[in-house]
């Protein structure tokens, strides 16, 4: 996979593929890590003299067509204005993604300067499993351009327009997060450093039976916690009361967990659950063992004794991966879990990875020092296909350096 610092670039105009898909709340970002990572890649180039204009998405538009999605949002306003600011320089945003607008702005655009096109989804095409309908999207899309690099992690594991489609039609190389994030996932599953211990939470095990089976060939401990975690201790026979629970799954997760025995990993559950009233921050909530959790609780963090367990199981690790949060850290009394988890991994010696989305999130809000980890991934989705041993679209559009004909 080539790197873009191989890419001639200056005086031409280069299609950034970035992933810029930040959390908001309403027009405000509430974490700019995906756009203070893509930072790099956008300044060597702008540097080198390239005409840098970025392509990204930003939420789930809905509607039918274009006018539909633009109208319901959200736009990319907010995340040009704070990359404009990061800068240090104006990040101008054209009016739509492939038309008239962003056809003016790409051949206004001079050496060092930076813009962005309107979020791609707004654009049906994006994301359609029609091949043709996708590839009249990229064709406008790469007469927009010269050059193309690829530095969407989190978007890898899509076969949408932007990502898979248009390296076919320029001169393409993978950016520097790109490079970075695939080099750390090599390491987690070539001959790790001994123990291996993998940290999984999030809402729900269908997003994670997959990497969790693929990860029994190859990780010494997992520790299972958060929403997903439920649905395990249902299997083994507890009461989870109003918990999140995907019935239709424990059956899976019964297989799952025979298969770990089998293979002599320790597959970690929670032995204590902060049980509330209501799912509100400010809900009555106590502590209760799993063998004595009430049918009329929900359950919205792991309790003190799985904390002091889970840090145990992971005093030793040599190599981590966490991916998904423990408990509701975003209400601050059920934050406690996630923080414990954070902080265990944060004073490990060893190679320490926080697998994207929520919980690379939850260290930012929980103040843990991003410093003190080896790697906080951009993508968690794309992550977790990469060690299920997946296949990612966009990762092999990057790799396959042959040039489109002239």
């Amino acid at each position: 996979m080539r790197s873009h610092d191989q890419l001639p670039v200056a005086g031409k105009v280069v299609l950034l593929r970035a992933d810029l898909n930040v959390p908001m709340d309403g027009t405000t970002i509430t974490d700019d890590g995906r756009i203070r990572a893509s930072l790099p890649t956008i300044t060597k180039i702008a540097e080198r003299g390239g005409r840098v204009l970025i392509v990204a998405h930003l939420g789930r538009p809905s509607g039918a067509s274009y006018s539909e999605r633009a109208a319901g949002g959200p736009s990319l306003a907010p995340v040009a204005a704070r990359l404009s600011e990061l800068l240090g320089q104006p990040v101008p945003l054209a009016t739509d993604v492939a038309g008239e607008s962003a056809a003016a702005l790409a051949a206004g655009l001079a050496d060092g300067d930076v813009a962005m096109v309107e979020n791609v989804r707004f654009e049906p095409a994006e994301t359609s499993k029609d091949d043709a309908v996708r590839a009249g999207l990229a064709a406008r899309l790469a007469t927009l351009a010269d050059v193309y690099v690829g530095d969407g992690f989190g978007a890898l594991h899509r076969k949408h327009a932007s990502v898979y489609d248009v390296p076919a039609l320029l001169p393409h190389a993978a950016g520097d997060l790109v490079a970075a994030e695939v080099a750390v996932l090599e390491r987690l599953t070539q001959d790790p450093a001994r123990p291996y211990v993998v940290v999984l939470g999030g809402a729900k095990p269908s997003d994670k039976l997959g990497v969790i089976t693929s990860l029994l060939e190859r990780a010494d401990r997992i520790l299972i916690g958060g929403g997903m975690s439920y649905t395990f201790l249902k299997a083994k026979g507890y009461e989870v009361g109003k918990s999140l629970l995907e019935a239709d799954k424990i059956d899976e997760v019964t297989k799952v967990m025979a298969a770990a025995a089998e293979r002599g990993v320790d597959l970690v559950l929670p032995v204590d659950l902060v049980g509330a009233a209501s799912f509100a921050p400010d809900a009555e909530h106590e502590v209760y063992p799993v063998t004595d959790f009430p049918a009329d609780r929900e359950g919205v963090d792991m309790g003190p004794a799985t904390r002091e367990l889970f840090a145990a199981r992971l005093a030793d690790a040599a190599t981590v991966f966490w991916n998904g949060p423990v408990g509701v850290f975003e209400f601050p009394a059920f934050s406690a879990g996630t923080r414990a988890v954070a902080e265990a991994i944060a004073a490990l010696p060893g190679l320490t990875v926080v697998g994207g989305g929520d919980s690379a999130a939850a260290v930012r809000t929980l103040g843990v020092p991003e410093s003190d980890f080896s790697h906080i991934s951009t993508g968690g989705g794309a992550s977790l296909e990469y060690l299920e041993g997946a296949s990612l679209p966009g990762l092999a559009a990057l790799a396959d350096e042959q040039e489109p004909a002239a």
